[in-house]
């Protein structure tokens, strides 16, 4: 079974607590998710795996230590997913990046995908699939089934709230993801929103309604 990481670290949780309000601007808001999602990138990525490396400093030669393998691509689901994105690559540069677009079709309540675009060495790839708010868990698990389809296989998910019920589906489809959370919320509402999250992580992010 893969982990599930809360983060506990109080500058997380303190920028959770802005980004919460509902009188936080968007141009502040923007910046917090950022903040947050850079942090989470540094918790997030404890576990990968070095190499040794000869190097030669000023003074002599010696063996250091760097990522191993191919490297990560951060992979946000649109649109909220994008807000995300600028924290991670402050942390990690050389990620590439690549875009999942789903919709729910209003029929079936099920996510339909309208873009997809991965860099083409996905396979190789450490990949961190980003979106702020995991609620029902039908985005981030057809984002995550879109990826294994695509070649991907060491996936993690990041979110910065996510509801019991998100977390339980995650599980339940993808028991091999690692999940890592900013604040994990009491439940869902009749609407399907997080309480008592934050409201429309992407309205909030872009200033729409």
């Amino acid at each position: 079974m893969a982990k599930i990481v809360i983060m506990d670290h109080p500058l997380i949780q303190h920028k959770i607590g802005i980004i919460r309000k509902k009188d936080t601007s968007s141009k502040e808001f923007r910046e917090m998710i950022s903040e947050v999602a850079m942090l989470m990138c540094y918790e997030a990525t404890r576990d990968l795996p070095l190499e040794p490396i000869e190097i030669e400093t000023p003074i002599s030669k010696m063996t250091a230590r760097q990522l191993a393998g191919k490297k990560m691509a951060v992979v946000p689901i649109l649109r909220a997913g994008l807000g995300m994105v600028e924290g991670m690559l402050a942390m990690i540069p050389a990620a590439k990046v690549g875009h999942i677009g789903l919709y729910r079709d209003p029929e079936t309540l099920e996510p339909v995908e309208y873009y997809c675009k991965l860099p083409s060495d996905i396979a190789r790839r450490e990949v961190f699939v980003t979106d702020p708010m995991l609620a029902t868990g039908g985005s981030a698990t057809a984002a995550i089934t879109m990826l294994k389809q695509k070649g991907a296989k060491k996936i993690h998910f990041m979110c910065i709230i996510a509801a019991p019920e998100g977390v339980r589906k995650m599980q339940e489809e993808h028991p091999d993801v690692d999940m890592f959370i900013g604040a994990l919320d009491e439940r869902l509402n009749d609407h399907g929103y997080i309480v008592p999250g934050l409201g429309d992580a992407g309205d909030r992010i872009f200033g729409t309604k």
